[in-house]
């Protein structure tokens, strides 16, 4: 049995002749939508029915009235059906007194959208069926859109695909984090600490304290990170008379000593136990330690944190309003330390997540821009032959292609070349892999001018692919940073599969594609096997590493990605360079650039300092790890070596 279309079109005509012209024109779409005819009202209106049993959903009602078959009453009656609220009603009629009263009332009720007259003028029919259809399709189709191109108005149809694509971008950044409560992520993070350190704990990270013992004092540098188990620990700060005052109090989840911690400045306040308290105390290796095993436990700690801030940034606004009344030279000074600290702390990560999207987000701005430029410009060229459809694959090929590496290039222009002479033209050819297409190699010699014409043609279909392609790996990319805030509170459920991480690097390429056109890049990819790992984790390093190297270039600098198959201890590694010309990194620096909380960007130029630690984690999941090569004024080159025989991970 033929399976049926999703949508339907329907034609009431009680004239046989003019039906069947209806027939012939609508022919060109049944390929898309079943088409129905029908000589009466009462036929009209079981076949209407039929069709919302079948489960489809009528599209178009084309309907002629006169003075005995009343098309425009059936038009009005179309909202009674579920199935044909939306559709889209066409009337056809002679301009007499009575029709033009059936139009004015079909009109009046809403339950017309075009009229046509009789006799119809040539593609009069077929462009009101192209208009009306487009419209419904956009109003209505969600998921298959440019499925209805190939027959309907292509350039609304990719523009509304597009404007989806776009809306849902947008809509991934609204996520249900805020759902939990404090209660419950801080009980994430403490279940998560005391898992680590049950089996293993030679540092004595968690203890008990019994009631005043001092964890921070106020003005006294504080090297630990203390999250509470169970009991009560009061804060306490000192006004401008030396008395100390009590602050706040934390019980189980509270964060003592994070901004100290965090910033490396002196404890604000000084800490001490109420009750007997069960505390797990961390320093920054032991912190680092934790967060490189289990990559889950940076993310919710840091959601914690600011959320920790924030309640602080909270209270102390409140404490300001409560000291106003008695203390007002206390309460000033005490605010503006509070606000300084944590404005400082909650604008850098704000900014943090701000800066790692802008790339992004303004790449996909650009690709929609050149994808909408580009298909004005393919929709409104004159093409000869089978240009156009060829256009077409060179299009959706270029959406799937696996990247073509510089070396690679190279050799299929060389190897064309022996039909070829002209090097220029087999070189786009093959950019186009279109080198095995007979006609157009024969053309390169029969009419060269003629097919270097056609090939600039296909490259605008290719544009096209290829951007889509980038506006695709953009989305992923922001989807995946906006994902790790929300994996904060979840675990990442990516999973490993074998794949070639060229790929990957490629599609992050395409996101600096806009850097990279200030500088020289070079591509020397090596025959690698596949790796068994995450390739959108991996993307977070691929990422991190090219960004910190445009950053290092000079004006017109030089970036080098090179991959090769090395060997270590009898193991088989995948060796991924990045090598920029840029500044270089001291000595007695390159030890410190995975820390926690540290940046070697100058005054200006952003960073959290996290970025290298965060790729240092994802690697030690794949059992790999980075190496640093330096040299200040000439080089750098971090080496990204990651294990091929690896089946499972830890």
């Amino acid at each position: 049995m033929t399976q049926r279309n999703q949508y339907a079109v329907l034609c009431l005509d009680n004239d046989l002749v003019d039906l069947d012209k209806l027939d012939t024109e609508l022919s060109l779409y049944q390929s898309h939508f079943d088409i129905y005819l029908v000589t009466s009202i009462q036929e009209g209106h079981e076949l209407l029915q039929d069709i919302g049993m079948q489960g489809q959903q009528l599209a178009l009602v084309i309907a002629r009235h006169s003075r005995l078959f009343d098309g425009g009453e059936f038009l009005i009656q179309l909202e009674q059906s579920h199935h044909a609220q939306s559709a889209r009603k066409v009337l056809v009629s002679k301009t007499d007194a009575h029709d033009i009263q059936a139009i004015l009332n079909a009109v009046n009720e809403g339950r017309l959208d075009h009229c046509l007259t009789l006799p119809l003028e040539q593609e009069t029919l077929h462009k009101t069926v192209v208009k009306e259809l487009t419209q419904f399709i956009v109003a209505n189709e969600k998921d298959n859109l440019l499925h209805y191109g190939k027959v309907l108005d292509q350039q609304k149809i990719l523009r509304a695909h597009i404007d989806q694509k776009m809306h849902s971008y947008r809509a991934s950044f609204i996520h249900d984090f805020h759902e939990l409560s404090d209660k419950e992520l801080a009980a994430q993070v403490i279940e998560a600490l005391l898992s680590f350190f049950a089996d293993k704990d030679e540092t004595r990270a968690v203890r008990e304290y019994s009631p005043e013992h001092i964890l921070t004092a106020e003005g006294q540098p504080n090297q630990f990170l203390w999250f509470i188990v169970e009991g009560q620990v009061a804060l306490y700060k000192k006004d401008d008379v030396g008395q100390q005052r009590e602050v706040v109090r934390h019980s189980r989840g509270g964060i003592v000593g994070g901004m100290s911690f965090v910033t490396g400045e002196c404890s604000f306040s000084t800490a001490m136990t109420l009750t007997r308290t069960q505390v797990i105390k961390l320093d920054r290796s032991l912190f680092t330690q934790v967060m490189h095993t289990n990559t889950d436990l940076l993310p919710l700690f840091t959601n914690l944190l600011l959320r920790h801030f924030n309640r602080r940034l909270q209270r102390s606004i409140n404490t300001k309003l409560e000291l106003q009344k008695t203390l007002e030279s206390l309460e000033s000074a005490h605010q503006q330390l509070i606000e300084q600290e944590k404005m400082a702390m909650l604008g850098q990560l704000v900014a943090g997540v701000a800066h790692e999207l802008n790339n992004p987000v303004s790449a996909i701005l650009r690709g929609a821009e050149t994808v909408s430029e580009k298909i004005d410009t393919i929709l409104n060229t004159r093409y000869e032959g089978s240009t156009f459809e060829l256009g077409l694959e060179v299009l959706e090929q270029s959406r799937r292609a696996m990247p073509l590496s510089t070396s690679e290039l190279r050799a299929r222009t060389k190897a064309l070349q022996s039909k070829i002479d002209d090097r220029r033209l087999a070189k786009r050819l093959v950019h186009l892999n279109l080198e095995q297409h007979d006609q157009l190699i024969n053309k390169a010699t029969a009419a060269p001018a003629e097919l270097a014409l056609q090939l600039s043609q296909l490259e605008k279909f290719q544009v096209t692919g290829t951007t889509l392609r980038s506006i695709q790996v953009c989305a992923q990319r922001i989807a995946d940073m906006v994902k790790s805030l929300k994996g904060y509170a979840r675990p990442d459920n990516e999973s490993y599969e074998r794949v070639d991480l060229h790929e990957g690097i490629e599609d992050t390429l395409v996101i600096f594609e806009n850097r990279l056109k200030r500088h020289t890049l070079i591509k020397e990819y090596g025959n690698l096997r596949p790796v068994h790992c995450k390739p959108i984790a991996l993307q977070q390093v691929w990422t991190n590493l090219i960004s910190n190297a445009l950053d290092a270039l000079p004006e017109q600098g030089t970036l080098t990605i090179r991959t090769q198959c090395v060997k270590r201890d009898n193991t088989l590694y995948n060796m991924y360079e990045f090598i920029d010309n840029g500044c270089g990194i001291p000595k007695q620096q390159q030890a410190s650039i995975f820390e926690l909380n540290f940046t070697t960007k100058k005054e200006g130029n952003f960073g959290l300092g996290i970025g290298l630690s965060v790729c240092q984690q994802i690697l030690a999941q794949h059992n790999g790890w980075i190496e640093v090569d330096s040299e200040v004024g000439a080089y750098t080159n971090m080496s990204v070596l990651i294990p091929v025989g690896q089946d499972e991970t830890n």
